[in-house]
């Protein structure tokens, strides 16, 4: 997002100097600036503890919600006079993930007494472990807390009470599950593609039955190109894993495609072609995108984060965006994805309900 912002405000406020901070060798000057910095960068750069009276904007500030991540170390340590946060996601569904945000407002309140007040825990044994481990189950006294966030200018709008977009229109495309994906739930071990696959614990089990839903199903694969063949129109399509990315490229053939993901963001066909497709890994690419050229969206697979999912369909639904939005969701029937998509759907990531 440095382009973005770097764009904003050289074209709308000519009279600031903006500075990438991003950048190594880049120098602030002795008037006023707007300092551009990534969450990461901020902790590695002491000079800026030494600046007075800030003004800080804190973009998708869910990003600062773990007290205990240098990065939210770093922004407490800032000596700041005023602060606008922004998030479309703010709590991500969890209003313990608000804690650094409330403080950060002015409030006052240890975190012990932040969750006392507003959190409701269970504890829940691990096997063969000795140490229980905490979770949220539940909320108390929430509208009270909202009334005191309002004091400390908070506002909570939903997108519409704020921008008119156009309207959203989600389509489900039901593939049949393989085989291989049945008997990997009786076994817990299969072999598919020269390779075996073993379920012995559950998060591996998870893993593996998310993959043989996307990665190794043909009929996914095949909805996928059908999908394709239906429309020039430029696509954007969210996946999870490498191997995922591999089917994908091979399934868009002769398509310009760009991709998105923890090494790589070329956005060069995107940009320059009608007919392209750009294939996103959900980490790397459902937050900060500006991908309103398109209208179109693919889910190929569902995300386990509940921000991941809310965040990635606002990549197209964003301002400027002057035609409806089709998103398209392939879920293999009867499967794992099934049970995720009904916890994003519930506004829950999918991990905890490892728990339940």
């Amino acid at each position: 997002m440095i382009d973005t912002w770097h764009k904003h405000l050289t074209d709308n406020y000519p009279e600031w100097d903006v500075v990438d901070y991003t950048k190594s060798k880049a120098v602030i000057p002795d008037k006023k600036c707007v300092i551009l910095i990534n969450y990461d960068l901020i902790f590695r750069r002491p000079e800026l503890m030494r600046l007075k009276e800030l003004s800080v904007i804190l973009d998708e500030c869910t990003i600062i919600s773990n007290p205990t991540a240098k990065r939210t170390k770093a922004i407490f340590k800032l000596d700041i006079k005023n602060i606008i946060m922004l998030s479309g996601t703010v709590s991500k569904g969890k209003y313990e993930n608000l804690y650094t945000i409330v403080r950060l407002a002015g409030w006052n309140i240890s975190k012990k007494e932040f969750y006392d007040r507003y959190i409701v825990q269970r504890e829940i044994k691990i096997k063969n472990s000795p140490f229980p481990i905490k979770i949220v189950c539940a909320y108390k006294n929430v509208e009270e807390m909202k009334f005191i966030l309002r004091k400390y200018g908070f506002y909570f709008l939903k997108t519409e009470d704020v921008l008119k977009l156009p309207e959203q229109t989600f389509v489900k495309i039901g593939v049949e599950p393989i085989s291989a994906y049945k008997r990997f739930q009786r076994n817990k071990i299969v072999e598919i593609d020269g390779e075996t696959l073993i379920g012995d614990t559950a998060l591996t089990r998870m893993l593996y039955e998310r993959q043989l839903c996307s990665c190794y199903n043909k009929n996914k694969i095949d909805a996928f190109a059908d999908l394709l063949e239906s429309t020039d129109d430029r696509l954007i399509v969210f996946y999870n894993f490498n191997k995922e990315l591999d089917t994908l490229i091979k399934a868009v053939g002769s398509r310009p495609y760009s991709v998105v993901n923890g090494s790589i963001k070329d956005l060069t066909a995107y940009e320059n072609d009608d007919n392209s497709v750009t294939l996103v890994n959900y980490a790397a690419g459902a937050l900060g995108l500006n991908l309103q050229k398109a209208n179109k969206m693919i889910f190929y697979s569902p995300p386990l984060s509940c921000e991941q999912w809310m965040q990635s369909k606002k990549r197209i639904h964003r301002i400027k965006q002057d035609r409806p939005c089709f998103y398209y969701i392939l879920e293999t029937k009867d499967s794992v994805e099934c049970k995720i998509k009904d916890a994003l759907d519930k506004g829950v990531d999918f991990t905890m309900k490892l728990f339940e």
